[in-house]
């Protein structure tokens, strides 16, 4: 059976966090699951009342034992998806699309883009040009 003590300060805190809904979902179930541990409740019926896994409560309990209330409340940050370009290459996309488009056109489309860029031994794709491009403020229309 999992076992804390909320220092006053921290009881109010997370009754703050739990009677306001200015917060996240998450934020407030794991508010509610550390008021539900120090009241005494076991995890069993903490888990049927908020009908969460026990390991979300374990986890949620654990945290706050080793890093505190406010840290456990909040999720980490994430790394997300690594960029697949540099800069250098958005700034020659760019600098592409911004030249005279190539013979019997008028102007580039993001097709003849991506075609130019497979010649010159480049891999890309259409989605990935139009989003460097957007994120330019670059329109080819």
């Amino acid at each position: 059976m999992l076992h804390l003590k909320l220092k006053k300060q921290e009881r109010q805190l997370l009754n703050a966090i739990t009677s306001k809904g200015n917060h996240n979902a998450h934020v407030i179930t794991r508010a509610r699951i550390l008021l539900f541990i120090d009241e005494g409740r076991g995890e069993v019926e903490t888990t049927k009342l908020l009908r969460i896994g026990r390991t979300t409560v374990w986890r949620v309990v654990n945290r706050y034992l080793s890093e505190g209330a406010p840290a456990c409340l909040l999720d980490k940050p994430r790394p997300g998806q690594p960029k697949k370009y540099s800069e250098k290459d958005e700034a020659e996309i760019i600098a592409l699309a911004c030249t005279k488009a190539p013979d019997g056109r008028r102007r580039w489309t993001l097709q003849l883009l991506v075609e130019e860029l497979h010649q010159q031994d480049r891999a890309t794709n259409r989605e990935s040009v139009r989003l460097i491009l957007k994120k330019a403020g670059r329109s080819l229309g």
